[in-house]
């Protein structure tokens, strides 16, 4: 039989109605997508800080201590002990001379160059034999970093001969020592190193065989490229990338108040601050009598709980109604009377400057995290160190120098995924409705969908770099059977960088 006339002409009308609707809805997903993909304009050209970038300039200094390194290792520790003592002896004698001088030297004094040498010396012959000079070379960076701050309280720091001479000898002879640190068996490594003692009235709590303040301060570095970046990302490229005010109550109850990218300021337990990835950490506490240290950490736990902090991915250290998280710590003691940060961070090169500010950043005269550590005003009470971590930072930090070397030469800036822009647009609407909610969104409060699109191309290159990066750690390790200093990681990154463009 055939078919109804009537019915087959119902069944094409329906289906072309069916048609121009979903032609319809395509059109209007399509213009969507388009108007999606409109970028947004570009960051405004960054005003730089004034000033110029640190720079060792000495490549032959450490090709030196390589070979000192070598000289020693094949020689062997008991052939070589009286000669490693013998420079420990004269070590130690350069830093009790600081020590009794230190109310009288200035920045440009002849002993500085000279206990600089003595330590790195030190630092390849312990890196040798570190089960017999571990020990007392840490030992001496603490006695030698207490005294050099001592002496740094009579200094202008924000004067280039100060500021110099603190990161020549404090970052310096950190990453000396951790080059020692990183040739000892990860068993023997010592996770917790303290160093001074400072006295302190403030409620405490012992945490991990250390008595913790409240009012002292946790450094630490996060495991992002984005953390590596803002840790070397300044005039004087440091290890820390975070900062956490403590507050511990008179019942010895411990919380951090601190200021995160995804949720802006936040007050947490210890569960929560050691559950986030760290490479490291380092605590710091304001010399005895500089400040009510307690009050200043209420006066933050009291403005985080009364309101919502956006982060404030600007830097801006003036305007509290949003807060990064060195701006946490200055704020409160800038409220009893104290001005953290005696010298301040500074972003003078231009391609740093561009780099931050593809990521928000508009300030580049600021606090930053790794220079807290010169401030005079505050004593380095321990640092806590994973063997594994601790090489994962160096790599880290390797390639984020070579990126960021080879940038400025080749003019290449962050980029990001175009044709992703529109599902991270989406993603950022969500994002606005889960914080209209009180919860933490995909992308930060704050973020835009493309600086999101940006950290997310910053994390795939550096992973991709950071693969063959690992594949020529590996061979040198068999080839050399000790792992790599920090200069032979930066030429390979150089070297992958260089490969990857």
């Amino acid at each position: 039989m055939g078919q109804d006339p009537s019915v087959s002409n119902k069944g094409t009308g329906g289906a072309r109605k069916w048609l121009k609707w979903l032609g319809a809805a395509v059109g209007v997903l399509v213009a969507l997508y388009v108007a999606l993909l409109i970028p947004e304009g570009q960051p405004p050209e960054p005003d730089a800080a004034k000033g110029e970038p640190f720079v060792w300039g000495q490549d032959h200094v450490w090709d030196q201590l390589e070979a000192r390194f070598i000289e020693v290792r094949e020689a062997g520790c008991e052939a070589t002990a009286k000669e490693r003592a013998d420079g420990l002896k004269a070590l130690r004698n350069s830093i009790n001379s600081l020590q009794e001088r230190r109310a009288e030297v200035a920045p440009d004094d002849p002993l500085f160059a000279t206990l600089e040498g003595q330590f790195f010396e030190a630092s390849a012959s312990a890196a040798a034999c570190p089960a017999q000079g571990a020990r007392e070379l840490l030992d001496a960076y603490a006695a030698m970093r207490q005294a050099l701050k001592d002496a740094s309280t009579r200094w202008s720091i924000d004067a280039r001969p100060g500021r110099d001479r603190l990161y020549r000898l404090l970052y310096g002879g950190r990453m000396a020592t951790e080059e020692v640190l990183l040739q000892m068996p990860p068993e023997k490594m010592p996770v917790v190193v303290k160093g001074e003692p400072a006295e302190s009235d403030a409620p405490s709590v012992e945490i991990r065989g250390v008595r913790v303040h409240s009012g002292d301060m946790l450094l630490s570095r996060g495991g992002a490229p984005t953390s590596a970046l803002i840790a070397r990302g300044n005039d004087y490229p440091g290890n820390f990338s975070h900062v956490a005010l403590v507050h511990v109550d008179d019942k010895g109850h411990f919380q951090t108040v601190e200021a995160h990218i995804e949720s802006g300021v936040v007050v947490a337990g210890l569960d929560k601050y050691a559950g986030d990835p760290k490479l490291r950490i380092m605590l710091l506490r304001p010399r005895a009598g500089l400040a009510d240290t307690h009050k200043a950490a209420t006066k933050a736990l009291n403005e985080a709980t009364g309101r919502h902090i956006e982060y404030d991915f600007a830097m801006d250290y003036n305007q509290p109604e949003r807060m990064f998280c060195s701006e946490v710590a200055s704020w409160a003691y800038k409220s009893q009377g104290v001005s953290l940060w005696k010298g301040l961070t500074t972003m003078s090169s231009p391609t740093t400057a561009r780099w931050l500010s593809a990521f928000g950043v508009r300030n580049f005269t600021t606090h930053g995290p790794s220079d807290l550590e010169y401030d005079p005003q505050l004593t380095v009470i321990a640092e806590w160190r994973d063997p594994e971590t601790l090489f994962k930072d160096h790599i880290d930090d390797a390639i984020i120098d070579a990126m960021l070397e080879h940038d400025a030469t080749a003019g290449r800036g962050v980029q990001y995924s175009t044709f992703m822009l529109p599902v991270a647009r989406i993603a950022k609407g969500i994002s606005q409705i889960q914080n209209a909610m009180g919860s933490p969104g995909i992308i930060p409060e704050g973020m835009s969908a493309t600086t999101a699109l940006r950290a997310e191309w910053l994390r795939k290159r550096h992973d991709a770099l950071k693969t063959s990066v690992m594949k020529d750690v590996a061979a040198f390790e068999a080839k050399h059977n000790y792992k790599p200093p920090y200069w032979r990681l930066v030429a390979m990154s150089k070297e992958a960088v260089a490969k990857a463009n």
